[in-house]
């Protein structure tokens, strides 16, 4: 079988194109964040309190390297990191005031470029392919 039809091949030229898109998008409206990084505001503003471990599986991200994008988020001052009461050994996240601010101009930002991940489908195809990719991703 042909790379070009191989379906861990095609998935990883899109994952680059949409981590290309994400950056020249964010970039251009003068924010200086990743994807991962936004999807790890996303969630901890979903799930306020919640530790890092939580956060690597609730975007499905490596708990191992989730710390350092944790560690850059805080640096920015984006996020708060605090020792849990209920378990002295984990840290408790949350968005800061600045961090929202950011997490909330982006998203549009964010919500645009998914459109233009998937500009040459039609809206049909672009429903279709989220859906599958979903089922793969998400089995039930």
């Amino acid at each position: 079988m042909a790379y070009e039809h191989m379906a861990g091949h095609l998935i990883r030229r899109l994952h680059q194109q949409s981590t290309h898109i994400f950056a020249l998008r964010t970039e251009a409206a003068g924010f200086d964040l990743t994807p991962v990084q936004y999807a790890a505001m996303e969630a901890i503003h979903e799930h306020p309190g919640t530790d890092q471990a939580q956060v690597a599986e609730l975007i499905g991200y490596d708990r191992a390297t989730i710390g350092g994008v944790i560690e850059r988020l805080e640096k920015k001052g984006w996020i708060r990191r605090v020792v849990s009461s209920q378990d002295r050994r984990a840290r408790e996240l949350s968005l800061t005031a600045q961090g929202n601010q950011i997490r909330v101009a982006v998203q549009p930002i964010v919500q645009d470029l998914q459109k233009e991940i998937l500009q040459p489908l039609s809206k049909a195809d672009q429903t279709l392919f989220t859906r599958l990719a979903h089922r793969v991703i998400w089995p039930e």
